[in-house]
């Protein structure tokens, strides 16, 4: 807990096992650090700090990018603010720049839970409420959310931590990732086509360098093991950092940065890819949410 200061993100909830230690703030349920014997794993932010840059965010009830904020359900236009106004776009949802409510702190595990009411663009009532354990398995982040509204809506989902192995610069990290298509965008970042992966620089399905390649890309198709999981790993040396996310997840953003030796790597683990509420390459990952519905969703973090 908090010990009195007044941080940008609210209060601070440590959590811990072994060599294992995380950090998870009150505004936006933000896994603002995760470390495993001293080394950061987690390119994270201090206390002190206003979060930027999305770091280690939940997004909901929508991820990415709504195409100038407008999207029809059930008949109805809904009108979002226009939170990326530079590319006339609303992202990342509703939830991440707000307080939730601690439900339990203990020793390894902190619960927290939000609603979400209708507001502009946003018709319907929801409940989330966001797990971050640590144990054996790293750092895990169990969400659950549901319609506690009597109307249905549309519902997406994704996370926003940057992943690190030490570096100065991501173009020595060595990269992969389990995707077979990658999606094609336009100058807003809003989708074009689903594209194979295949003999272009987004398959990332061989670990290779990172080198002068940019990412700002939402794929899919992923590969998933006998689990049921996905994994995207980071390796630098001995150092390494790996995202895994479990079913339900079926997209994943890997960002690396506008300014290169400032940012790590971002590997967002979502349900559905840019502006899934409009008909186009993404939509059939749109969720609609009924009234009493609940959905659930487990990732984690990992390294060394």
């Amino acid at each position: 807990m908090s010990n009195g200061a007044v941080h940008p993100t609210g209060d601070q909830y440590e959590i811990a096992q072994g060599d294992r230690t995380a950090v998870i703030t009150e505004v936006g349920a933000t896994l603002r650090s995760y470390a495993v014997a001293g080394h950061d794993v987690v390119r994270g932010f201090a206390a002190e700090d206003v979060v930027h840059g999305g770091h280690g965010q939940q997004l909901l009830p929508w991820p990415n990018r709504i195409r100038d904020g407008r999207y029809a359900f059930e008949g109805k236009t809904q009108q979002l603010s226009l939170s990326e106004p530079e590319r006339h776009n609303a992202i990342h949802g509703l939830v991440r720049n707000v307080p939730w409510r601690l439900v339990e702190h203990t020793a390894d595990r902190v619960e927290q839970r939000v609603r979400v009411y209708p507001q502009s663009g946003w018709p319907g009532i929801i409940e989330a409420t966001i797990v971050h354990t640590v144990g054996d398995d790293g750092v895990v982040t169990e969400v659950e959310v549901t319609n506690i509204g009597h109307g249905s809506v549309p519902f997406g989902y994704a996370a926003h931590p940057y992943l690190t192995v030490g570096e100065h610069t991501v173009d020595d990290v060595v990269i992969s990732a389990p995707a077979e298509r990658y999606l094609e965008v336009d100058e807003r970042l809003l989708p074009v086509d689903l594209v194979l992966v295949e003999g272009r620089p987004e398959d990332l399905r061989t670990a290779a360098v990172l080198g002068d390649r940019h990412f700002d890309t939402a794929l899919t198709g992923l590969a998933r093991g006998d689990d049921g999981r996905w994994r995207s790993r980071l390796k630098r040396g001995e150092r390494w950092a790996e995202l895994w996310a479990g079913p339900g997840l079926d997209w994943m953003q890997v960002f690396t940065g506008n300014d290169r030796r400032d940012l790590s790597i971002a590997v967002e683990p979502m349900t559905c890819g840019p502006n899934a509420f409009n008909p186009g390459p993404t939509h059939d990952g749109m969720i609609v949410l009924e009234p009493g519905v609940t959905v659930s969703y487990v990732w984690g973090i990992d390294g060394a």
